[in-house]
């Protein structure tokens, strides 16, 4: 049986993490996002401020987490609870 870092959610769709990997993977994202705040703090007021780098630098880490989840987590699907009860 294959271990999951990621297992899927219980109801909806989407994945939380199932082990230490997969706790690191979410730790990571946190850390980034938290040093990027401080980062675009400083350039809001500054000159040099554009939109689109501030989009690339949310999407394309989004984006690999989402596919570390797809790769290492339960196949998703759309879940509402257990259906054997």
């Amino acid at each position: 049986m294959k271990r999951y870092w990621f297992k899927a959610k219980k109801y909806g769709w989407g994945w939380y993490p199932a082990t230490f990997e997969g706790w690191v993977i979410i730790s990571i994202y946190i850390v980034y996002f938290t040093a990027r705040a401080f980062i675009f703090d400083s350039k809001v007021n500054s000159n040099s401020f554009s939109v689109f780098p501030f989009l690339f630098e949310i999407l394309l880490p989004t984006g690999v987490l989402l596919v570390i989840c797809y790769l290492t987590g339960e196949k998703p699907k759309w879940r509402w609870g257990d259906k054997h009860k």
